[in-house]
């Protein structure tokens, strides 16, 4: 926008001045050429007495003075017939014209020829003159110079004006360009300030801040509404809890409560984090090895059950990641979840945790290589949430590949803690 400004303004500028600058050359050309020929016609007309009156010896002496001081070829034809006087010229058509009592002015290849019919006795003589060409374009070279300067220096201001003006327009853009892109990396609390200019800008920056504060009200209205949704969730909770103390197997009993444990604390985290939500924290960290190595053994009672055998294979803890417990434990659930459900009873898994923070957990079913990791997008009749969680959970870096010995196998790489 603001290249387009500057070409427009040094187009119209440059049209402007080609408009008033050629006639204005032309007309200098001819005032140069007039003046030449006005000095030359009076310096002529000066001798027109003499010429009329005195003997021939005078005429020779005035006229030879008049060519040493004007620098010109003047010359003067007596009616007599003899030979003419000052510069030797043969008579042309104008000097015969003239020869009637007629004055005029005629071009000629080197300049402009003058000339001026007096009357004498005897006849009518006739004083010629030719001003050279280069006399009637003296200056006239200098003076187009100037002006071409003149004009170059105008373009050159309308562009440095030009260019200014399109800066003040173009900044509140960029400003407002600024917010727009903060306002899509969440920063919802990004507003535009109102931009000097044109007013159309002011309701641009008015309509974004009024954007933000309606996208904030949404997910503030979202977010209550998820919270509550979790939380009525916590009456069937309770109510399943009560019924997991009444077990009579202790063993059967611990199991079930501890997975009521595990559901009360996913609600709780849902509702913590859908009221209270602003920016991602950056202090978030635990111990990967306690995390996994605990929700690992949730899952063993299941996998006995299922007649799953399961290999696990941790570093030596504590190894710190940049991920809050309860967002991998999400995680972590969810991987083995889709293991669960996506595998037949009966095939065995094996979960992994490597020194440099990379959870792998692998399967000899039939594989998830391909699986599209995508809110909503499942396959088998799922939900689409599991292997989301995930990725999330390791700020986006998940991996599925296809296991050499069959199945699938999927790859969390945790990041570091932003401090410890």
């Amino acid at each position: 926008m603001r290249r387009r400004l500057t070409l427009l303004v040094a187009a119209t500028t440059t049209l402007t001045l080609i408009a008033f600058l050629v006639p204005l050359a032309l007309l200098l050309r001819a005032v140069a050429e007039d003046r030449a020929t006005g000095r030359a016609t009076a310096d002529i007309q000066g001798i027109v007495p003499v010429v009329g009156t005195d003997d021939r010896p005078t005429i020779e002496l005035v006229v030879g003075q008049l060519v040493a001081m004007s620098g010109r070829p003047v010359t003067v034809f007596l009616p007599d017939g003899g030979a003419p006087i000052g510069t030797a010229v043969n008579r042309t058509p104008a000097v015969d014209l003239a020869a009637t009592g007629t004055s005029l002015t005629a071009e000629l290849d080197g300049g402009r020829e003058i000339v001026i019919g007096v009357g004498r006795a005897g006849g009518t003589a006739v004083i010629r003159t030719v001003v050279p060409r280069s006399a009637l374009t003296a200056g006239v070279t200098r003076a187009w110079l100037v002006l071409a300067a003149l004009g170059l220096l105008l373009v050159v201001l309308g562009l440095l004006v030009a260019d200014r003006l399109a800066r003040s327009l173009v900044r509140p853009i960029d400003e407002l360009s600024a917010v727009s892109h903060r306002l899509a990396r969440a920063e919802l609390g990004a507003r535009a300030t109102m931009p000097p200019g044109p007013p159309e800008l002011r309701q641009v920056a008015g309509a974004l801040n009024h954007l933000a504060e309606r996208i904030q009200v949404l997910l503030r209205e979202e977010r209550e509404q998820v919270a509550d949704l979790s939380h009525r969730l916590r009456t069937p909770l309770t109510a399943l809890r009560l019924e997991a103390e009444s077990v009579g197997d202790p063993d059967d009993r611990t199991r079930v409560t501890a997975g009521v444990d595990s559901l009360e604390r996913a609600v709780t985290g849902l509702i913590r984090q859908a009221r209270w939500r602003s920016a991602e924290s950056t202090d978030a960290f635990c111990d990967a090895v306690a995390v996994v190595r605990d929700r690992v053994e949730f899952w063993t009672v299941l996998a006995e059950d299922t007649g799953r055998a399961m290999r696990l294979s941790l570093v030596e803890g504590p190894l710190l990641v940049g991920v809050a417990a309860d967002d991998l434990a999400a995680a972590v659930d969810a991987l083995l979840g889709n293991v669960f459900a996506h595998t037949p009873d009966g095939t065995p898994f094996a979960v992994s945790l490597s020194a440099d923070r990379v959870l792998v957990v692998s399967d000899s079913g039939p594989g998830l290589a391909g699986a599209v990791v995508s809110r909503g997008v499942s396959r088998d009749g799922g939900t689409g949430l599991g292997l989301d969680i995930a990725r999330q959970a390791a700020g986006g870096a998940l991996d599925i590949s296809e296991n050499p010995g069959g199945g699938a196998v999927v790859a969390l790489r945790l990041g570091p803690p932003s401090r410890s």
